[in-house]
């Protein structure tokens, strides 16, 4: 990442294109954990990342870029969540091109509504670290980081967010 950072602050866009090709889908899943909504949290992507590319020169340990990303679409996503009047419902991720049988398809989009309407009543840190814990692999260090909190508070967010999605998905 260091390196890149270093080839985009010099004006490379392809460092820069690869930098974020490298983080796109971590930026996306922090960007939906806080708004909840698909196409609304690829819209705050796409502006976090465009202000992320004009403030490169505010990263100041490239070697934690990917932390400076985090931190940068979560506050921006919680900015337009602010700002967002109405809530928009979650739409489905569109199905890859080969589908599967119609009956399992909507057993799917059965399952999938409800674990969005489930995710959706979690509270937005529990939302977040079990979505980058879960999904993105992410670590308790990187999750407290983002949140501004401690890694056992982070533990004790994803412990939570998965008891209360376990009880309301049964």
């Amino acid at each position: 990442d260091a390196e890149l950072l270093a080839g985009a602050r010099a004006g490379d866009d392809i460092a820069f294109g690869l930098l974020i090709e490298r983080h796109a889908r971590s930026a996306f899943a922090v960007a939906y954990g806080v708004v909840g909504d698909a196409d609304l949290a690829e819209d705050v992507c796409q502006d976090a990342l465009f202000r992320v590319w004009r403030r490169l020169g505010e990263c100041r340990d490239p070697e934690r870029f990917a932390a400076w990303l985090a931190r940068a679409v979560r506050r921006h996503a919680l900015n337009a969540l602010r700002g967002r009047r109405e809530t928009q419902a979650l739409e489905s991720v569109e199905v890859a091109a080969t589908a599967p049988p119609p009956d399992l398809q909507a057993e799917h989009a059965d399952a999938r509504a409800r674990l969005e309407r489930a995710l959706r009543a979690l509270p937005a840190e529990q939302r977040q670290a079990v979505l980058w814990f879960d999904l993105e692999g992410w670590s308790h260090a990187e999750i407290a980081e983002t949140l501004g909190t401690t890694e056992a508070m982070s533990r004790q967010h994803v412990m939570l967010a998965r008891r209360r999605l376990r009880q309301m998905l049964e």
